[in-house]
């Protein structure tokens, strides 16, 4: 059974995020990220993904409506507690994050889009993983199950230090630390998947978006960015990243990150007509159980 790392940080204003990691990723690299949230006073949910924190097997059996499962189940158990919800997510993340704004824009708030990833089209990312798009035919053919693209330098970090430590935590075959050391060619394939159905959803997310983007993204080029900002219905900011590769969460850049996030979320007016009052809160919780 795979342990559960997600993890709550109690806030003070009322307001909160629920941040999502990426593809074979662990709600670690999201911590940093979370703290300066918590700072600045918002109650932060850090959700993990089904099949996500184990093994390679673990992530199999599992596809990206598992993924978004988990975070629409982590969703509506924050937006009770809360007056305003806003949802960030890295990666594929990000992509979770805007479907949810899409699908559900009653409860949205605002979303925090870091370093979107429709395609696997980064400098450091070989020509022989950006064909995705042929993975949903294999898999639907039942062929390269066992198929995997490991993981390489850079690793997502400038930050060389950091790079060692987290390639090593990689390898130590303890994927709860720092995901696992590659990605499954059937994950890939769901990916792609989600990605086609996120993009014909952009025009939904009317919730205001902070998109944030390396501009030397070594996974996912800055094209994914400008797709989100040319295609969201919902007013946009960009920051992007000139000291920092794909891992912004926890790159160089991470405080500058959490600062900016944290201004972007508190500044955003409020969408409810009145605040519900902690016994309505009650209610609701109540009967929702």
């Amino acid at each position: 059974m795979i342990q559960d790392h997600s993890f709550k940080l109690e806030g003070s204003n009322g307001r909160g995020v629920l941040l999502i990691h990426g593809l074979t990723g662990t709600p670690m690299e999201m911590r940093l990220l979370a703290k300066g949230l918590h700072s600045a006073g918002f109650t932060v949910q850090c959700v993990q993904l089904a099949g996500h924190c184990g093994s390679v097997e673990d992530l199999l059996n599992t596809g990206w409506r598992d993924w978004y499962g988990s975070v629409s189940v982590a969703a509506q158990t924050l937006r009770r507690e809360v007056d305003e919800l806003y949802v960030g997510g890295l990666s594929m993340g990000a992509l979770l994050a805007l479907k949810l704004a899409a699908d559900r824009p009653d409860a949205v708030d605002g979303v925090g889009v870091y370093g979107a990833t429709f395609r696997y089209d980064g400098w450091a990312i070989p020509w022989s993983a950006r064909l995705t798009f042929m993975l949903p035919l294999l898999k639907k053919l039942g062929l390269g199950r066992a198929g995997l693209f490991m993981e390489q330098s850079p690793y997502g970090l400038r930050d060389e230090t950091l790079r060692a430590q987290i390639s090593a935590a990689m390898l130590s075959g303890d994927s709860a630390v720092a995901g696992l050391p590659g990605n499954p060619w059937y994950s890939l394939a769901e990916l792609f998947k989600l990605s086609r159905v996120v993009r014909r959803q952009l025009s939904q997310v009317t919730a205001p978006c902070f998109i944030a983007h390396a501009t030397e993204d070594d996974v996912a080029s800055l094209r994914n960015a400008r797709l989100v900002q040319q295609n969201v219905a919902g007013p946009t900011e960009m920051l992007e990243l000139a000291n920092s590769y794909h891992m912004i969460t926890i790159d160089r850049e991470r405080r500058l990150l959490a600062k900016s996030s944290a201004r972007f979320f508190a500044n955003l007016p409020s969408r409810r007509s009145s605040t519900p009052s902690a016994v309505e809160r009650v209610l609701v919780t109540a009967a929702a159980a």
